[in-house]
């Protein structure tokens, strides 16, 4: 490796250029880190919700 490669500069930019082409490829947080719409309620409203037809009462 030269110095050249290790200067966190240069990676930055490497990065930021890499970033221009392809885009944000991965999230910084996941799907289970944020917030799903702010839903409020019971902890039993997910499973009420998504009652198979043939459990209503």
């Amino acid at each position: 490796m030269s110095g050249q490669e290790r200067d966190p500069k240069t990676r930055s930019e490497q990065r930021r250029r890499v970033d221009e082409i392809f885009g944000d490829v991965l999230p910084e947080t996941t799907s289970d880190e944020r917030d799903a719409g702010g839903r409020a309620g019971l902890p039993d409203d997910w499973y009420r919700e998504n009652r198979p037809p043939h459990h209503d009462r």
